[in-house]
C-alpha cells in the first residue's frame, strides 16, 4: 500500500505526458523548476563551491560541498538522476548538501554530458575522470583520497555502479563504497516491477524506454555491462554497497537483482525496499517522512564505511 504522504503527493501531480513529443530544452526546464518547489531554504553546509575538473572531452562542472569539522574528509563522487538526459547540480543540490552533512563527507557532485547530445558512454567517462581525479588530486580539496565512494540515484545509480566496473578494470581507483538509489541497472523492460508500476507512480515504464532511446547510440549497446551492470559476469571487485529501492517503482527488479548478484560475489551489501514509497522519494525529505528516514540510513552507510 502506498504511504498516505506519498499518495498525497501522487493525487497531487498532474499525468506524465509523452516526453517524446516535449521539447527537449522544455523538459529539462521544467525539471529544474520542479526542483525549487520543495518548502523551506536549503539545508545549510559549512562550504559550497562550483569548480570544474579536467575530463575526457574538456572541463567537467562539479559542486563541491564540504561538512563542518577538520579535514582530510572522507568524499562521495555523487551522480545526480534525470534518465542520463534531465537534471544536473540544481536538480539534486538538497541531496547532496543533506549527504555531506549527515555521513560527515565532502561531496563531490558531477555534472557529467548528457544524452542525447553525449550518448554513452560519454556520461559515464565524465563519472570515471572525476573519480580518478578526486582520488588522485583530493588533497587539494580537503579530502582524503584513500577514503572514497561512488553512488548516485537512478541513473546516477547505473553511473555509480559502472564507475566501481571501470575502477576494477582499470587499476583503480580503490572504492570503499558505492550507495545506489533505485539504481538502474539492466536495460530490460520485463520484470514484474515494470508490469505492476508501469504508470501511476511519477516514473513510468515508457519515460524508461524514452530515456535508454537517447541514451544508447545503438540498442545492443543495452547488453554491455557499462550500460547495464547486472550483466556484468564477475562483480567480484565491486566496493561494498547499499541499495535503496521503492516499492512502487518500475526500477525496483532490478535494483534487488543487483544487490543480489553483489551478494552473490561476496560483496557485503544492504538492501532496503521502502514499501510504500516511489521512484524519486529520496530527493523529497521537505515533503516525505520516509525520505527523512532513507537519507539518514544511506548516512549511517556511508559514515560506517568511510570512518
Amino acid at each position: 500500500m502506498l504511504d498516505p504522504q506519498a499518495k498525497a503527493l501522487l493525487d497531487a501531480m498532474p499525468p506524465m505526458p509523452d516526453f517524446g513529443a516535449i521539447d527537449l530544452a522544455v523538459l529539462r526546464e521544467g525539471m529544474r523548476a520542479q526542483s525549487t518547489l520543495s518548502p523551506g531554504e536549503p539545508e545549510p553546509v559549512e562550504k559550497v563551491e562550483d569548480r570544474t575538473l579536467p575530463g575526457p572531452e574538456g572541463e567537467v562542472p562539479v559542486r563541491i560541498y564540504t561538512p563542518a569539522g577538520d579535514g582530510p574528509f572522507p568524499a562521495l563522487v555523487y551522480f545526480h538522476g534525470g534518465g542520463f538526459v534531465l537534471c544536473d547540480l540544481d536538480t539534486h543540490d538538497g541531496t547532496c548538501r543533506s549527504l555531506a552533512n549527515g555521513a560527515g563527507c565532502v561531496v563531490v557532485s558531477v555534472d557529467y554530458r548528457l544524452a542525447p547530445e553525449h550518448p554513452f558512454p560519454a556520461g559515464l567517462e565524465d563519472c570515471y575522470a572525476a573519480t580518478r581525479w578526486v582520488s588522485d588530486r583530493g588533497s587539494e580539496l580537503g579530502v582524503d583520497g584513500s577514503r572514497l565512494a561512488v553512488g548516485g540515484d537512478s541513473a546516477g545509480g547505473n553511473l555509480a555502479a559502472a564507475v566501481s566496473l571501470l575502477a576494477g578494470e582499470r587499476d583503480g581507483p580503490e572504492l570503499r563504497f558505492a550507495l545506489l538509489v533505485y539504481p538502474v541497472t539492466n536495460c530490460d523492460f520485463s520484470t514484474p516491477s515494470y508490469r505492476d508500476n508501469a504508470e501511476g507512480y511519477f516514473l513510468t515504464a515508457d519515460m524508461m524506454k524514452w530515456f535508454w532511446r537517447q541514451y544508447l547510440p545503438d540498442p545492443s549497446d543495452g547488453e554491455k555491462p557499462h550500460a547495464s551492470p547486472l550483466r556484468a559476469g564477475d562483480l567480484r571487485s565491486h566496493p561494498p554497497a547499499h541499495v535503496v529501492t521503492a516499492g512502487y517503482d518500475p526500477l525496483r527488479d532490478e535494483g534487488e537483482a543487483f544487490a543480489l548478484r553483489l551478494r552473490e560475489a561476496g560483496v557485503p551489501v544492504t538492501s532496503r525496499r521502502y514499501e510504500g514509497m516511489f521512484h524519486g522519494f529520496f530527493g523529497m525529505t521537505a515533503l516525505l517522512d520516509v525520505a527523512q528516514e532513507a537519507v539518514g540510513e544511506a548516512c549511517d552507510a556511508l559514515r560506517r564505511a568511510l570512518a
